[in-house]
């Protein structure tokens, strides 16, 4: 590789050099772009990821150590969280704008839905109180919670591993459960 090495071009950009910018931008800018479009499957999205990952570098938002690993692998996971993020942020928004017109042609739901609603819902919290004490708190804080594996680590004190491997066995236990009751209910 010719030129300046990628730590070369990173401690210029902390200067805010921005030819380094630039040659950074040249040098990553169809990697990240791709591995977010990969991430992603949206050419939009993928292009807003791009630009988030160079405005975060040149605002030195998650700053670079050699002890980290190779300066591509940690500007690969700069790009991975920022993609996450932004799919995050698109699954919250309702995929279609509601019109109050659009609300003349719904039609209300009926007793038997919301019963069949109700039923599901009893179901899964009888299954989630069959888990063991911890697998239930785990799943409560993940599911219900919405806390990702890294704040459960935090909060409960367990290692990542072990909030991931509960968090497996406990919805192997759960869907065990849910095919039993179903069976039960459906039989």
């Amino acid at each position: 590789m010719s030129g300046p090495q990628d730590i070369e071009l990173y401690q210029q950009l902390l200067q805010k050099d921005k030819s380094a910018l630039e040659s950074l931008y040249d040098r990553y800018h169809k990697l990240i772009y791709s591995f977010s479009f990969r991430m992603t499957k949206d050419t939009t999205l993928a292009e807003e990821v791009v630009q988030e990952v160079f405005i975060k570098l040149w605002n030195s938002h998650s700053p670079y150590s050699e002890e980290k690993g190779k300066f591509s692998s940690w500007l690969l996971t700069m790009t991975r969280n920022t993609a996450l993020d932004h799919l995050r942020k698109q699954s919250s928004k309702p995929a279609v704008e509601f019109e109050e017109r659009d609300s003349l042609n719904e039609t209300a739901e009926t007793p038997s839905d919301l019963l069949e609603e109700k039923e599901k819902n009893l179901l899964v919290r009888r299954s989630v109180q069959k888990l063991k004490k911890e697998q239930r708190h785990i799943i409560e804080l993940f599911y219900f919670q919405g806390l990702t594996h890294e704040k459960i680590s935090d909060r409960t004190g367990l290692p990542l591993g072990t909030v991931k491997g509960r968090i497996r066995l406990a919805l192997k236990h759960l869907k065990s459960h849910l095919h039993e009751e179903g069976g039960k209910a459906n039989g």
